[in-house]
């Protein structure tokens, strides 16, 4: 299990908890009108319960940790802009994937913190159930409370599974969500300059 100050990447399994959801992914292909001993199908429920485990490991993390194991004083005074993080999370309405890219940017207030923690605090709340919109919120609002910045902002882009699969099957849709604070917030022009360097326009 690789471990960073407040994230644990999850690479090895609890086995008792393994064990559970084996039992119970194995109950689910009888229920959906699969024979689960059949030879192609003995170890799915443990692929699964390990699948699940690691698809949901920010469980495990502490987003305000992340950002304070590498946290500098610095007197920069400029828009800071991670963009296009790949995220992967899983919708909590059906369980199933969305995928798409998360753009952070924050102007610094006597603090800044390693780029990488950055990608870092996406991961940390990715990987849980979620909806976008808690999603986009989340980031704001750890970077902000542990930071205390002139301001945060993010946007998100994601296709969201549950809408190409099934209910609707639009495969084409992407969805769009932003937060911002401070600066990014309160000056117009401030926000555009990030919509720029980021190449989106928000209506």
């Amino acid at each position: 299990m690789a471990n960073t100050k407040g994230y644990k990447r999850i690479d090895e399994f609890d086995d008792e908890t393994t064990e559970k959801l084996a039992y119970h992914y194995k109950e689910i292909l009888g229920l959906l009108g699969e024979d689960p001993n059949r030879e192609g199908l003995l170890d799915t429920p443990i692929r699964v319960a390990k699948a699940m485990q690691f698809m949901n490991q920010g469980y495990h993390g502490d987003a305000k940790e992340i950002i304070q194991s590498a946290m500098f004083t610095e007197n920069y005074k400029q828009m800071v802009i991670v963009k296009d993080i790949e995220l992967y999370s899983m919708c909590e309405h059906h369980m199933i994937p969305f995928i798409g890219k998360a753009h952070v940017a924050y102007i610094p207030n006597g603090k800044i913190m390693g780029l990488s923690k950055v990608a870092r605090v996406v991961e940390v709340f990715a990987r849980r159930l979620q909806v976008q919109e808690r999603l986009t919120m989340q980031i704001k609002e750890a970077i902000d409370e542990a930071l205390n910045p002139l301001g945060v902002a993010v946007v998100i882009e994601a296709k969201h599974l549950c809408m190409a699969m099934r209910g609707i099957e639009k495969q084409s849709s992407v969805t769009t969500t932003s937060d911002f604070t401070g600066a990014f917030l309160n000056d117009p022009k401030t926000r555009d300059e990030f919509l720029h360097l980021i190449g989106k326009k928000l209506s």
